[in-house]
């Protein structure tokens, strides 16, 4: 065995990977499915939502797997009955503190959470906790910020910071009042926000969104009196040139 590598077993399937690795990524690697919600790889492994919770045997209580590195002769379950309860557990009160309306947000079907909870099978919320009631920022010309769909996960922090070097928001307030927010809880448009965009990326959910001008373009459209003019953006004309260039040359080179 090289001295890079680790052995372990996971779910009774041996599994080898290198020295330093997580047992998520031992898993995936064997492909061994473990759910996550906070987790981007090298960008927000924290391991704060507590979704990918398993089973080493011989310790107390559950790893966060994540973030729990891998070790020689591991035996790991991911999928025992007390694991699988603690996520159902963990996943009811991330949803308690949740705004529901799942038919009207822009994220209906193409939601983490909503498939999470597909996936396990949650057809009840046991925890009925307080609702929080945070006003929508939409002041900014290009993002829509909605905390009440927030779950807390920081990757949209953690890429703010780590991808784009701006910080323009962060954790604030402590206990149930804790968010994700502006420096004084301002407006994104109030402060170094650059609208790159990449925090909707980042969200899981529809707590953060692109703004929509949906209607406004239909109802020019349908204007008789107002003459549309579509123009495509930079990088759609480089690559509409780039095209009709290379079919030109290609031509001629016949």
């Amino acid at each position: 065995m090289s001295e890079d590598m680790v052995n372990l077993t996971i779910d009774g399937q041996n599994v080898q990977v290198k020295a330093g690795s997580t047992i998520l990524e031992a898993a995936r690697e064997a492909g061994i499915d473990i759910p996550t919600l906070c987790f981007l790889k090298e960008i927000n492994e924290v391991g704060d939502c507590r979704m990918c919770l398993v089973e080493v045997e011989g310790r107390r209580g559950f790893a966060t797997s994540c973030i729990q590195k891998v070790e020689e002769g591991m035996v790991v379950h991911t999928n025992s009955k007390d694991v699988l309860e603690a996520r159902r557990v963990v996943l009811d009160l991330i949803i308690s503190n949740h705004v529901r309306d799942c038919l009207t947000c822009v994220r209906s079907g193409n939601c983490e959470l909503q498939e999470l909870a597909k996936k396990m099978n949650m057809t009840d919320i046991e925890f009925q906790g307080s609702m929080p009631l945070h006003k929508i920022d939409d002041v900014s010309p290009s993002i829509e910020r909605d905390f009440n769909k927030c779950i807390l996960c920081r990757r949209c922090v953690a890429t703010c910071k780590k991808v784009q070097g701006v910080g323009a928001i962060d954790c604030i307030n402590r206990g149930f009042d804790s968010c994700v927010s502006t420096v004084d809880n301002k407006s994104l448009n109030d402060v170094n926000c650059t609208f790159c965009g990449q925090c909707i990326e980042a969200c899981p959910t529809g707590a953060l969104r692109e703004k929509q001008t949906i209607n406004e373009v239909w109802d020019k459209l349908q204007d008789p009196d107002t003459y549309v003019v579509v123009q495509t953006a930079p990088a759609v004309r480089v690559a509409l040139r780039r095209r009709i260039w290379n079919g030109y040359w290609n031509k001629c080179n016949r």
